[in-house]
């Protein structure tokens, strides 16, 4: 099996970001390249996934009182 391929960039992180990241692949046992991958790609599905943030839905979920009767025929 072979491996996916990898590519270099270069960025820059908050420094205490990235101390705490340095620290936490210390005590996994785990290099910093695999956390890095993980969040990355914890944060692309996340966003894939669309969900509104909380707020967003509880304005939503707020103005179905005042508001309900006019979703409902804009939803027939």
């Amino acid at each position: 099996m072979s491996s996916p391929s990898r590519e270099k960039f270069a960025t820059q992180v908050d420094a205490d970001l990235l101390s705490s990241l340095r620290q936490l692949a210390r005590s996994e046992g785990r290099q910093l390249q695999a956390l890095v991958d993980e969040a990355l790609s914890d944060l692309i599905e996340k966003r894939r996934q669309s969900k509104p943030r909380d707020s967003v839905m509880a304005a939503y979920h707020a103005s179905h009182g005042p508001f309900g009767s006019l979703y409902r025929k804009l939803a027939e």
